[in-house]
């Protein structure tokens, strides 16, 4: 991962085969342990589902892999995420770095209401330094494009942001998570506030961004995993029970937990 370590005479790392690779992995909500020992390995330019119930550590795990979760108080996290070999949580590392290059999509979208739609793309790319003038433009169309969004906003990009549709609301946080430029994009249930048809459009948007992205995505939907995820794990009180190829998980579970869930038995 590039520019995340920011402590002189760091190495380089070689060139890695895994995106994500979670060592151990533990965190807390105070003195209440949410994640328990977490080790999971997440390849490059795929999507991987967490699925599990409510409460099961998914949204927690998703934001210890971009350190959202020690934005809590009292939260913290022990054990390795490494991003291209990369430990985030090393000494050195700073957050702010951390987040430019591993973006983030919430269950509800969270668009700035006051600023216009050109405005909530460019924010990120003001903030981080990345492009002014003709070049901030071009970095924010392309993003709105690869968000497929475009058409819809082209002629009233100096439009508030409030007068869009949930699913066009969406689609623009999701363009402003790209407008960085990202190496991973991590989503947490970012269809269950929509419609059917806005929902679809999202998981068309996964499909396509995975050629260039990899994609960690937190969902209820057991067809929507089925649906985009090529690898999904499923979260059970804080612990992984089971993780593999989307099909083998829906079809031919190996824990007796997993197949009680995905069946609908219990969740």
């Amino acid at each position: 991962m590039r520019d995340l370590n920011v402590m002189p005479g760091h190495e380089t790392p070689r060139e890695h085969s895994l995106a994500i690779q979670v060592e151990h992995l533990n965190a807390w909500y105070d003195r209440t342990q949410a994640l328990h020992d977490i080790n999971l390995e997440i390849a490059p330019l795929s999507v991987t589902a967490l699925i599990g119930p409510s409460g099961c550590g998914k949204s927690t795990f998703v934001r210890c892999l971009n350190r959202l979760h020690e934005e809590i108080y009292g939260a913290h996290v022990q054990g390795k995420v490494l991003v291209d070999g990369v430990n985030i949580y090393a000494a050195g590392i700073i957050p702010m770095y951390v987040r430019r290059h591993i973006g983030m999509v919430f269950q509800q979208p969270n668009v700035l209401p006051t600023r216009s739609i050109f405005d909530n793309v460019a924010m990120g790319i003001r903030l981080n330094g990345l492009a002014s003038g003709k070049e901030l433009n071009d970095l924010v169309e392309r993003s709105l494009h690869q968000a497929a969004i475009w058409d819809e906003v082209k002629d009233r990009l100096n439009a508030s942001a409030a007068g869009l549709s949930g699913g066009q609301q969406q689609r623009l946080c999701i363009a402003r998570a790209l407008a960085i430029e990202p190496q991973i994009l991590l989503m947490d249930e970012p269809a269950s506030a929509l419609d059917p048809i806005a929902t679809l459009q999202i998981e068309e948007l996964m499909t396509t961004l995975k050629r260039n992205y990899t994609i960690v995505v937190v969902t209820h939907n057991m067809q929507q995993a089925g649906r985009v995820a090529d690898r999904t794990v499923f979260f059970l009180s804080g612990r992984i029970i089971e993780e593999g190829e989307t099909s083998q998980i829906f079809s031919r579970p190996e824990k007796r937990e997993t197949e009680d869930y995905v069946t609908g038995r219990f969740g």
